[in-house]
């Protein structure tokens, strides 16, 4: 049966190509563009239309290749715009650099201004844009509207950094000196998003890079372009207003020729990239072959660990909002459930019971908690680990079907009966599939927690505060978030978000983030009229 729902999706994946290609100028009639239904008016408040232009770098074009949008829900086409072409590329650039010297001028706190109006302005698109979120990606609606408030929060939070970033005055060994770190913007900023956030990764980069004094050239996931032209039409708008250049904010839609010219620019100071570790690693080597400056954001194979004193009222919700939420689709997403041996058959028993009852739908209808995985390449991915699974003694709990609707809806999935090490295991699949383990001691849960390349976020369900603070010490969690009695998912602001090994150790939004946007300077000065030397060397 399985088989033959691969072949099925298959067959279809392969008849879509041929009848309804992505990409092209005339793969879509206008007529059936969402965009055009009444019902989508909507998308015309935030400036979309049946063609948009996806280059802006202080005034708007797109001279490459035509890509249509497509809905997750249902693959119907929603709008299409025309990327950039290398030529914009370099133009825009070029137009960043020079809105460089205008902004890098601006006092910091002024620039906190600007990003307050920024986060205002977004407020009130808020509901409009979180819609197009959830049209676009396919997060269900509170999801979407969700993110754009994570770039209001963190708009907000940069205001304030805006007048506190800086480095101390050091003491000085020397008499009449001052010794002091002096913090200065990169320049230029690129940013590469994925699809699964398509604006708050944006947002969390934007924001810091803005108040620290650069200007931002920002590609994000082709598959989700409406929401980037969306976004940056919002921030545009204030620039304008203000009267600064549009190219401190600019954006470059495009595929891997974009990315991939971004990555071996030696005037973009920093590349941040946030998706998967493959191309992750292909995008560190082309900018470390010209000793430039990282921001990664990768995979996560993460990981819930319930102990035999946890309060299941607490795992049970946890577990299913970190293994459903947004279809498995977060980088935090819960993909491993590791239970003790005493409670892993009742923690199976009701989790299971929750997956059946969580409502299935339209992702923008508001009673809606499970919605579509953002492609049909993704339905084949769940098909394959579901028959991987299998094959490697995995026991089918719930799920593991293609849900026969339109759109690219699949059944949420628990597996049990897997070796902690099995390939699939420790493989990160990008869809709702949860690996259930259990285990018999916290040594050997702590260290299946560390033994996946991923090293992004973790948790334990307890009540012993001992096995707490083992896990946050040093032969706990390997993990950049180390959560107690909360899921993976669902990271605030204020912290710095990130992770370790093949996650690729940036750190994006709170806490010291700010500093990976800024190069510093140790400075000396003398004010007196010796010139004592350090350590007491004397040289006459």
């Amino acid at each position: 049966m399985q088989r033959v729902l691969t072949q099925r999706v298959a067959l279809l994946l392969a008849l879509r190509t041929k009848l309804c290609p992505r990409v092209g100028s005339t793969a879509v009639n206008m007529s059936t563009l969402l965009v055009n239904q009444p019902q989508y008016a909507w998308l015309r408040e935030l400036g979309l239309s049946d063609d948009n232009h996806g280059v802006y770098n202080g005034s708007w074009g797109g001279q490459g290749q035509v890509v249509t949008s497509y809905c997750p829900a249902n693959n119907e086409p929603i709008a299409r715009v025309r990327q950039a072409t290398l030529a914009e590329y370099e133009e825009t650039v070029q137009k960043a650099q020079e809105a460089w010297r205008v902004w890098a001028d601006v006092p910091a706190p002024k620039r906190g201004e600007i990003v307050r109006q920024i986060g205002e302005a977004l407020r009130g698109k808020i509901t409009a844009l979180g819609r197009l979120v959830s049209l676009e990606m396919g997060k269900i609606y509170v999801e979407g509207v969700g993110e754009v408030q994570e770039y209001v929060d963190v708009c907000d939070y940069a205001v304030g950094l805006s007048r506190m970033i800086g480095g101390p005055i050091l003491p000085s060994e020397r008499p009449g000196h001052a010794l002091i770190e002096q913090w200065n913007p990169v320049g230029l900023v690129g940013i590469i998003t994925a699809f699964n956030f398509p604006v708050a990764v944006y947002g969390w980069n934007n924001a810091l890079a803005l108040i620290c004094g650069n200007v931002c050239l920002w590609k994000g996931a082709p598959t989700t372009p409406l929401t980037s032209v969306a976004v940056t039409r919002i921030v545009a708008e204030v620039l304008e207003r203000n009267h600064l250049p549009g190219a401190i904010c600019s954006m470059t839609c495009g595929g891997a020729d974009i990315g991939t010219a971004m990555a071996r620019d030696e005037r973009v100071g920093l590349v941040s990239f946030t998706g998967s570790t493959q191309v992750g690693k292909q995008v560190a080597m082309m900018v470390q072959e010209r000793f430039g400056r990282q921001l990664l954001e990768l995979g996560g194979n993460n990981a819930i660990i319930v102990f035999e004193d946890a309060d299941l009222n607490l795992v049970v919700p946890s577990a299913v909002f970190a293994s459903v939420g947004t279809a498995g689709q977060r980088c935090t997403t819960t993909r491993r459930l590791m239970l003790h041996e005493s409670v892993h058959d009742d923690v199976v028993e009701r989790i299971a019971k929750a997956y059946k009852q969580i409502r299935i739908g339209d992702p923008w209808d508001p009673s809606t908690l499970y919605g579509p995985l953002h492609t049909e390449q993704a339905v084949q991915q769940y098909l394959s680990a579901v028959e991987q699974a299998k094959q490697q003694g995995g026991t089918l709990v719930c799920g593991g079907k293609v849900m026969e609707r339109p759109g690219n809806y699949v059944e949420p999935t628990i597996i049990t009966g897997l070796p902690h090490d099995a390939p699939i295991v420790h493989t990160e699949t990008f869809v709702p599939i949860l690996y259930v383990l259990k285990f018999k001691t916290e040594d050997e849960a702590f260290a299946w927690n560390n033994e996946v390349k991923q090293g992004l976020s973790s948790s334990i369900f307890t009540k012993d505060m001992g096995r707490v603070f083992r896990w946050l010490g040093p032969k706990g969690s390997d993990c950049g978030i180390v959560n107690v009695n909360i899921p993976t998912s669902g990271a605030e602001i204020g912290g710095a978000f990130g992770g370790e090994k093949h996650t690729g150790g940036g750190r994006e939004s709170g806490s010291d983030s700010w500093k990976q946007y800024m190069r510093r300077s140790t400075c000396t000065i003398n004010y007196s009229k010796d010139l004592p030397l350090a350590q007491g060397i004397k040289f006459e």
